[in-house]
């Protein structure tokens, strides 16, 4: 029973901060729908930041294979991600993801991403994880994010053991 819920917590946390965008939660998109009726706002440049950790129980190696990259409202990016399993043993992780500022996550839109999906590393295995995304061009109409010229996309890796529980953010209780 316990696995059944920790697994199920999982689509569950991520279904809700993506309805109330807590978090800097992010936006899943259709690649084919949305994206190619956007319009590029070419003269409002974003400076993506990204930020890797693991928790404290998981030993992967995990890092972004890029510090940051400029994007425009309205352009798809890619990014990558890289995971090393540096044991003996295998290894099934799981990462959650936040935006900060926490404002601007309603407008950060992944089209393909690694999170809330389980990652089996075998011994010593290094694998290359994808983000593709885009900023929603709204952005660029809210007066609130008039000053925003940087975003921070920041995931976190946690081991999925039997009786895991991805961790809920106190704010979000």
């Amino acid at each position: 029973m316990t696995v059944g819920l920790s697994y199920a917590a999982v689509p569950l946390y991520r279904i809700f901060c993506q309805a109330y965008s807590y978090g800097g939660a992010t936006s899943q998109a259709d690649a084919n729908d949305e994206v190619s009726k956007m319009k590029a706002i070419k003269d409002r440049p974003i400076k993506v930041r990204f930020n890797a950790d693991v928790a404290s129980s998981m030993q992967w190696n995990f890092k972004p294979q890029q510090t940051d990259i400029t994007v425009v409202p309205g352009e798809t990016a890619l990014a990558f991600y890289t995971a090393k399993n540096p044991t003996d043993k295998q290894v099934i992780g799981i990462s959650t993801y936040n935006v900060v500022p926490f404002e601007a996550g309603q407008y950060f839109n992944k089209i393909q991403c690694f999170c809330f999906e389980e990652q089996m590393l075998n011994p010593h295995e290094m694998v290359n994880m994808p983000v593709f995304f885009y900023i929603d061009p709204e952005f660029s109409e809210d007066p609130k994010m008039e000053y925003i010229d940087e975003i921070v996309l920041s995931y976190t890796f946690f081991e999925a053991k039997e009786g895991f529980q991805l961790p809920v953010p106190s704010y979000a209780k």
